[in-house]
């Protein structure tokens, strides 16, 4: 979540590595994915492309595995490249049910597909290494940086893909239910400040907006909770988060020990963030700030230190900054812009305005996977977030004002309709995005039909056992007939 790392998220977890590189660097107070999850998130960050001209529908659909990322360009000029760890960005990934939930959420029935969010602490409390492959592949990378990096005559390029602080698999609750385990050890849960933690409002069930009260419903929130659940889940969360942040740490002490700190450009940011129960909801899939809200932070030569940017960002402007930093000319069909102004010494007002295009005042983002029953589209700009879906009329969308409801509980689109409808008119001039949703709904459709036929007799069962089975198997026709009508 990237509202941890500035004032005052950050009062809640201890983030060392994160606040050396606040220091020492620039963190940008308002970066946003592309898109909630992780494999449309990622699309867009290796692409520079908005998800709808990559087409990363859902968590199974991303880009082609020949896809010249930003990453490819620059060992094709000169860098040696290294990659370690969660990549995640290309099509084909994620289990069975993942897919068919994506594709059947236009389907009118309620299914929970998730396990209940729960905590588990494991180990004692000298355990660092909860996440062993995380910490593997971190390893692997300063030793990378140690053997190899500092040895080379040409510049260098490394990415370090990491899975914390992602809630881990729930086998409690049957081998296809989801990741809905928030896991720790006392050593992390020691840097919490569980006073600082803040229990987030919950408006009735009956009130919620109906696309929040679905996602609701499918992730498995719907029932009571405690405070002191709710407050342990969020624990629980900042401590992944504190786990994270060492590896970070690891990162900039190789780059320390083996002197090439100073002339390495360092960015940490995620493919999305968190909502640990707020708004009645864990995991992402949202475009509340908890889970579409991420950490941007750069330091390195000519980055400024200890500055904020207000500006709006995403993480399509990952492509041009680094191509930018590598002095390769930036392809102009980007959805991105460089960050490198915004970062360098002079402040943007004095500095030659670069290139043709203007950055923008608004940042997109949009969903079309599982556990939301509609295409979802969110633009930020200035103080508002402007929320619109499917069609723009068949669901109410949401207008928030961040500067006076930081937590978003209150939609005021029926009160100001005259933003509501300029913020419309330039998210259309963006994206035709009754079209694009149409075109997800006719994509989930063939999808489903085909994977339905490459089963032929096994269909009703295959189904009936994906991780909704808890709920599927209480009425197994209802849950058919249901298809059958939408199909």
């Amino acid at each position: 979540d990237g509202r941890l790392t500035f004032f005052p998220g950050n009062q809640t977890v201890d983030l060392p590595s994160i606040n050396f590189m606040k220091r020492h660097g620039t963190v940008f107070l308002n970066a946003y994915t592309n898109s909630p999850i992780c494999c449309p998130s990622r699309a867009a960050m290796w692409s520079g492309l908005f998800t709808h001209l990559t087409e990363s529908w859902n968590n199974f659909k991303g880009l082609d595995p020949d896809y010249v990322t930003w990453m490819d360009l620059m060992e094709k000029h000169g860098y040696r490249a290294q990659k370690f760890g969660k990549l995640d960005f290309t099509s084909g990934h994620h289990s069975v049910s993942n897919r068919v939930e994506a594709w059947t959420r236009d389907v009118d029935f309620l299914l929970r597909q998730e396990g209940r969010p729960m905590v588990k602490l494991t180990g004692h409390r000298k355990h660092v290494r909860v996440m062993e492959a995380d910490w593997q592949n971190t390893d692997k990378a300063v030793s990378w940086i140690k053997e190899e990096a500092v040895n080379l005559t040409q510049p260098f390029i490394l990415y370090l893909g990491l899975n914390l602080p992602h809630p881990y698999p729930s086998p409690y609750a049957g081998e296809n239910f989801g990741s809905s385990t928030f896991l720790t050890s006392p050593y992390w849960l020691e840097k919490v400040n569980y006073e600082a933690i803040k229990i987030p409002k919950w408006s009735s069930l009956s009130e919620m907006h109906p696309v929040d009260y679905y996602s609701s419903y499918t992730k498995n929130c719907t029932g009571d909770f405690t405070k002191e659940e709710v407050r342990n889940i969020r624990a629980f969360y900042y401590a992944m988060c504190a786990e994270t942040d060492a590896m970070l740490g690891e990162i900039i002490s190789a780059l320390q020990d083996t002197g090439l700190l100073g002339k390495t450009i360092i960015i940490f940011t995620a493919d999305h963030g968190e909502l640990a129960m707020e708004h009645r909801q864990f995991y992402k899939m949202s475009m509340y700030e908890g889970s579409s809200h991420v950490p941007l932070l750069v330091m390195g030569p000519g980055v400024r230190e200890q500055q904020q940017i207000p500006n709006v960002v995403s993480l399509v402007d990952i492509y041009p900054t680094m191509l930018d930093i590598a002095r390769i000319a930036v392809p102009q069909n980007l959805s991105g812009y460089s960050l490198i102004p915004l970062l360098h010494e002079k402040a943007e007002s004095q500095s030659s305005p670069r290139g043709p295009r203007p950055r923008p005042s608004w940042v997109l983002s949009e969903f079309h996977g599982c556990n939301v029953n509609s295409s979802v589209y969110m633009l930020r700009a200035g103080k508002w977030k402007y929320i619109t879906y499917a069609d723009g009329s068949s669901v109410p969308p949401q207008l928030f004002d961040l500067t006076a409801d930081p937590d978003e509980l209150t939609n005021v689109a029926i009160k100001v309709p005259v933003i509501v409808h300029s913020l419309d008119k330039i998210l259309r001039s963006v994206i035709n995005y009754p079209e694009v949703s149409s075109s997800v709904q006719k994509y989930n459709k063939q999808q489903f039909i085909s994977w339905k036929q490459s089963l032929g007799h096994n269909y009703s069962s295959v189904i009936a056992n994906l991780r909704w089975h808890q709920d599927w198997l209480k009425d197994q026709k209802k849950y058919e007939k249901a298809i059958d009508k939408w199909l």
